[in-house]
């Protein structure tokens, strides 16, 4: 009879020397078990360990090695400490100890807790200890939980691993202390991009000059970072350079929870709603200042991609293909821009594809403008309120230099004051005088400061009924019978646009204009 012997510990041994050592407790296992097989006489085929893993992860290496040497039948029993060791899921006993191992034909011992599937009058035993197991796990989970939640909400950072740009404090766990060379390289990112340089432009500078991407940087320092297996893992992308400009913890605020694992049986995780996201301001040193962060928002709020000239397209991130939804893609040839699905290059039978020039889509934007002015806009009411602006403007000037006015004298009122004081304190004016002259003077400056109040008042108004009539006089000048669409236009009166396959035989482009209207 051949046995495969399998070990597993879940917690990080204190003792060991080197990451690859296995833990004191695995090489007691090991000597309890193969001292087991020798006195019942059994051929060990393989030792299976696994080291600093839950008896919950089903991702196991040695674990899933000899479910995959089970299957091929290569020994005959499993033989183990207790059937914990094994694992803790009630779903993978049933699965493995009473389902699959029967049909392979291979028997399952544990040795402290007495289970062997050779012997049919423990199996009630073997299901109680799966569902023990399986409680513990459970409770197990909820209190690490409720333990982790309360650190978060109180801004204590619980990662494994600190953000790239920070280190964790030695003497206060928890806290995040900078970590200077990274913390560079941080803030040289926020810069280029502020000065207007691609995400993609950033990475492939990073890259040229042999900075290590946030990972490979990690694994460089010494720590047990598992560093992913992927061709270039070890550069800057695209998606590193995003996630880097919007994370809140580059300005101080400590930031967690933005993934939920699916269940305690699983290490699945899934992104959470921000509204449950745990958020504490200031909890550690920012490497980014506030107007740099406020600067670098607003561009990355801004998602339209400039040309290689700066300028953004004049229908950037409003063109949309009918058939598949995504945005059009701007192309250049022979200096006309075009606008084309950018799905129909994905795959063969992505999209059947949408293309259309930026200036007939300008032309028929125009065009259909034009009719809803024509059909809508009553332009005799909109050129009367336009002469009505030019008269209110004429009582705006007015009215300026009326209060213009109460304010020389006003100040003239307050100058006489600091005079009379002056006076009284040198002994040139006597008590009563200054009381007396200091009270009118008070009184026509008060007066006068209600009256300054007032007419200000007035011009607010009077300004508030300029901006309607403006406001129709702009409408008129910049809405109606244009020539040409400008970026602002198109952003303050389209929502987005559907354009479809050009109609064939004919050189018609079906499009649906949606208007913030």
């Amino acid at each position: 009879m051949k046995a495969a012997i399998y070990c597993r510990l879940s917690e990080e041994d204190r003792n060991k020397q080197f990451e690859t050592d296995d833990s004191n407790s695995i090489q007691n296992q090991k000597a309890m078990l193969l001292q087991y097989a020798m006195e019942q006489g059994w051929e060990v085929y393989n030792l299976y360990s696994d080291d600093d893993y839950t008896g919950s992860d089903r991702r196991r290496p040695e674990f899933n090695r000899l479910l995959e040497d089970a299957k091929a039948h290569r020994f005959d029993i499993v033989l183990c400490k207790t059937q914990s060791r094994f694992t803790r899921e009630l779903e993978l006993v049933e699965k493995y100890i009473h389902g699959l191992f029967p049909i392979w034909g291979i028997r399952f011992v544990s040795i402290v807790d007495n289970a062997d599937t050779a012997n049919k009058g423990n199996k009630k035993s073997r299901q109680i200890n799966g569902l023990v197991n399986e409680w513990y796990l459970e409770d197990m989970s909820e209190n690490i939980r409720s333990v982790l939640t309360n650190r978060r909400q109180n801004g204590f950072h619980i990662g494994a691993f600190a953000l790239y740009g920070y280190k964790k404090d030695p003497d206060q766990k928890g806290h995040l202390l900078i970590d200077d060379e990274a913390a560079a390289v941080v803030r040289e990112v926020f810069t280029l991009f502020s000065q207007g340089y691609g995400k993609t432009a950033i990475a492939r500078m990073l890259n040229d000059r042999g900075i290590p991407n946030p990972t490979e940087y990690k694994r460089l320092r010494g720590l047990r970072y598992q560093q992913p297996k992927r061709k270039n893992s070890t550069l800057w992308k695209y998606f590193a350079i995003t996630d880097m400009l919007t994370n809140e913890i580059y300005i101080g605020n400590m930031v967690q929870g933005k993934y939920g694992s699916v269940s305690y049986k699983t290490k699945q995780n899934k992104p959470r709603p921000q509204s449950e996201w745990y958020r504490v301001e200031g909890t550690h040193e920012a490497i980014i200042d506030r107007p740099l962060w406020n600067r670098v928002q607003s561009m990355v709020a801004e998602r339209a991609k400039p040309f290689d000239c700066g300028t953004v397209g004049l229908f950037a991130r409003k063109a949309r293909c009918a058939n598949c939804g995504y945005t059009m893609r701007s192309t250049k040839n022979r200096g006309r821009h075009y606008l084309q699905c950018s799905n129909r290059h994905v795959a063969k039978d992505a999209c059947i594809g949408s293309f259309i020039s930026v200036e007939k889509l300008e032309r028929m934007v125009i065009d259909e403008l034009n009719r809803l002015a024509a059909e809508y806009l009553d332009k005799d009411e909109l050129e009367r309120s336009i002469e009505f602006c030019e008269n209110l403007q004429g009582q705006k000037k007015q009215l300026l230099d009326t209060l213009a006015t109460y304010e020389k004298r006003i100040a003239e009122y307050t100058k006489g004051l600091r005079d009379l004081y002056m006076d009284k304190v040198k002994g040139l004016l006597n008590e009563s005088d200054f009381s007396t002259l200091s009270k009118e003077f008070s009184s026509e400056k008060s007066r006068l400061e209600h009256v300054l109040l007032d007419g200000q008042r007035q011009l607010a108004e009077l300004e508030d009924r300029i901006a309607v009539g403006d406001n129709r006089k702009a409408l008129v000048e910049r809405y109606v019978n244009l020539e040409h669409l400008t970026r602002e236009i198109v952003e303050i009166l389209i929502d987005h646009i559907t354009v479809g396959k050009r109609i064939p035989g004919t050189k018609d482009v079906p499009i649906e204009i949606h208007w913030n209207f």
